[in-house]
């Protein structure tokens, strides 16, 4: 892993650019994190300036697969989005604390092909497998057709059983499925401390009809505060699922010393999970949380506490899949307080100043944690049995 701080002199623009190249010199991965330099700039300028180092920045030919907005005010930013015929866009209202009003993710894949389908999937093409990205999945509330902004009561249990429900469909048309084929989720949910327990019921009753059980395994994920652009929207998913992976390829992360299986307090997702192709494994780490093996929070109210805790539980995570920080392409930093940004800013780049990062407020999904993080790495491989990413 080589990381990359690019600026230019004519751009105010800062890009961290964490970048894997295969051995095998098969196809180069790069994630980078795209930020203003100047928050005081309005919007409109500061989407200009990320559009203007997307089409600027040359990755030896890359292609741009997924490209992810960080919103301050999502209702009133939505219409600066910009959406190329290809790429995956996703967007969510997690302001970035740095104090911009947006900051951007993006994935760029070498020897990619990329399409869209007519049911709005991403499809990214390579030799051996198909990666299909599902971005803002949503369902709006009943609307009243004379007052357009207004909506009907609703719920997250509802909304959350409807997503599912569409995109396990859509699966099902690419000849995937839940169970077999996704590998990440992300879930944006409004108002977290009051809508996430009827995401979290939805979630298992469906997981439960799909064959995703504690007995079985379930699907790495990230459970957040976020806000979309519909108002009545109470939660939003982006979704990640591969065709053509076989289920020897994939394996689930527990780090059992450090963390106990989600089920026991009654949500349902995996902590991490890992894909192996024949010349890298890609790690998956959910949002995780400063959690001993009990289930218990470690060190409520300690924001330094819990941030050393935090990272603890995530390098557990990676050592079990044969990895450690220095094979990390990028990280999510959660928060629920903006006055513990300080704190956490001066730890990452006391200790992983390299590493391209975003550090967002978006609360967790309990109001005692105040910190949760969640990373992708991509760790060299030279395995005969699969074929290469």
């Amino acid at each position: 892993m080589t990381y990359t701080q690019i600026e230019w002199d004519d751009l105010p623009v800062t890009i961290r650019l964490g970048n894997f190249n295969s051995d095998q010199g098969v196809a180069a991965e790069y994630h980078a994190i795209v930020e203003p330099c100047d928050a005081l700039m309005q919007a409109a300028e500061q989407f200009l300036l990320l559009d203007q180092a997307v089409q600027r920045l040359a990755l030896n030919g890359a292609t741009l697969v997924w490209k992810h907005y960080f919103l301050s005010d999502a209702i009133n930013q939505a219409s600066y989005l910009r959406l190329s015929a290809e790429e995956a866009l996703s967007a969510v209202q997690q302001p970035p604390l740095n104090g911009s009003k947006v900051s951007l993710w993006l994935y760029y894949v070498e020897n990619a092909q990329m399409c869209r389908t007519s049911d709005g999937v991403t499809l990214m093409k390579r030799p051996h497998y198909t990666h299909l990205f599902h971005t803002r999945l949503h369902k709006r509330s009943t609307v009243d057709s004379a007052s357009p902004l207004l909506a009907l009561p609703a719920s997250s249990h509802h909304q959350t059983s409807q997503i599912l429900n569409s995109y396990t469909e859509s699966l099902a048309r690419h000849g995937c499925s839940l169970e077999r084929n996704c590998i990440r989720t992300w879930i944006y949910v409004q108002d977290i401390d009051v809508q996430y327990a009827g995401m979290v019921e939805a979630r298992r009753e469906f997981f439960k009809g799909e064959g995703l059980t504690p007995d079985t395994h379930f699907i790495a994920s990230t459970g957040i505060e976020g806000r979309y652009y519909y108002p009545d929207v109470l939660l939003h998913m982006d979704a990640y699922a591969i065709a053509g992976i076989e289920p020897s390829q994939v394996k689930y992360l527990r780090a059992p010393t450090h963390l106990n299986p989600t089920h026991k307090y009654g949500v349902t997702f995996e902590r991490g999970t890992t894909v192996d192709y024949g010349d890298r494994r890609h790690i998956f780490i959910s949002g995780t949380a400063s959690i001993n093996n009990q289930g218990q929070i470690e060190h409520p109210l300690e924001i330094e506490k819990q941030t050393v805790r935090t990272f603890e539980n995530v390098k557990a995570l990676l050592a079990e899949a044969k990895a450690t920080m220095a094979d990390v392409m990028i990280m999510i930093v959660y928060l629920r307080d903006t006055a513990d940004y300080p704190v956490v800013d001066r730890y990452i780049n006391t200790h992983y100043p390299s590493i391209p990062r975003l550090i967002l407020l978006a609360p967790v999904c309990r109001p005692r944690w105040l910190i949760e993080v969640e990373c992708i790495a991509v760790k060299p491989l030279n395995n005969d049995v699969f074929s290469t990413f």
